[in-house]
């Protein structure tokens, strides 16, 4: 495997793992009435602006064109705003087994568009390799006992409907903007796109931001919501760019399917489950949709 691939590989394998700790987190952080999903996302998009902000200080500095301005002002919507956002809104909205179910979709989706807008060929090994990690997460995410019953009584086709409509905008978002990924670092590409982002945000939810009574927040809540804002955001958003410039949008996509695996493992070393062999055989399946999707020639990886 060549040295870029492998680079892209491990990105997209660490991003994922960070999203995937990510997950339950946010949903304990939800669950403390001070902390709708409105403010989740704000404090992400505020903390992660800030946070590449101060780190493009110590980078080589890339002069960026106004017209490419407008291009990451587009992505900030499609990659950011209606990915993160929606999908948070989402969840709040329906069961955590539909939403979780529904991120399964992000790599059929993505190659979908990759073939209608990059000409990528859909082969058989591509699409079987897609299927074979599908049913490993769905397997995995109806196995885990601790992400709540899909009867939910907050379950609503609104929610599930915003959470595929996070994964066709992250989706287009991979597939649309894989060219212009090579123009600028991963720093200065994240730190016009969060801060495009986070002014969106920003004016929905100020007035709750500045009167919240921080103080009556349980102190192991700010260790979560830093996880979240710094490794679930600024580290993935990070690692992203660097998979998206050095692998195909589908076979990036398909390493979405690790999140559950990563939340299952979570629910086992926190006590809130147990792991068994359909999980076993679920993590196999999700491993082996990737290894068929890699291996796929359609066009270089």
């Amino acid at each position: 495997m060549e040295k870029n691939k492998l680079k892209g590989h491990a990105a997209m394998f660490a991003a994922n793992i960070a999203w995937g700790l990510m997950s339950p987190l946010s949903k304990m952080v939800m669950n403390n009435p001070a902390v709708n999903s409105w403010t989740l996302v704000s404090f992400r998009l505020i903390g992660a602006a800030i946070a590449f902000w101060f780190f493009s200080l110590f980078t080589k500095r890339e002069k960026v064109t106004f017209g490419d301005l407008k291009l990451m002002a587009l992505a900030a919507l499609l990659g950011i705003i209606l990915n993160q956002g929606v999908f948070v809104l989402g969840v709040s909205l329906t069961s955590p087994v539909n939403a979780s179910i529904v991120t399964t979709t992000l790599p059929i989706v993505t190659m979908i568009l990759a073939a209608i807008y990059l000409k990528e060929p859909i082969t058989w090994l591509k699409f079987g390799g897609i299927l074979v990690g599908a049913s490993g997460a769905v397997l995995l995410i109806l196995s885990n006992t601790a992400m709540g019953h899909a009867t939910d009584q907050r379950t609503s086709l609104y929610g599930i409907g915003l959470c595929f409509l996070a994964q066709l905008s992250y989706a287009t978002y991979f597939v649309l903007f894989k060219n212009m990924i090579g123009k600028y670092s991963g720093v200065t590409l994240m730190k016009w796109m969060f801060l495009f982002a986070a002014l969106f945000y920003l004016p929905f939810n100020f007035r709750h931001l500045v009167t919240m009574d921080y103080s009556a927040l349980p102190v192991n809540i700010f260790g979560d919501i830093a996880f979240i804002v710094f490794g679930g955001t600024f580290f993935s958003y990070m690692m992203i760019p660097v998979g998206q410039k050095n692998l195909r949008p589908t076979v990036a996509a398909m390493y979405n399917n690790l999140q559950p695996i990563v939340a299952s493992i979570a629910a086992v070393y926190w006590h809130l489950d147990t792991f068994g062999w359909q999980k076993a055989f679920a993590i196999l399946l999700v491993f082996g949709g990737v290894y068929l999707v890699t291996q796929s020639r359609a066009r270089d990886a």
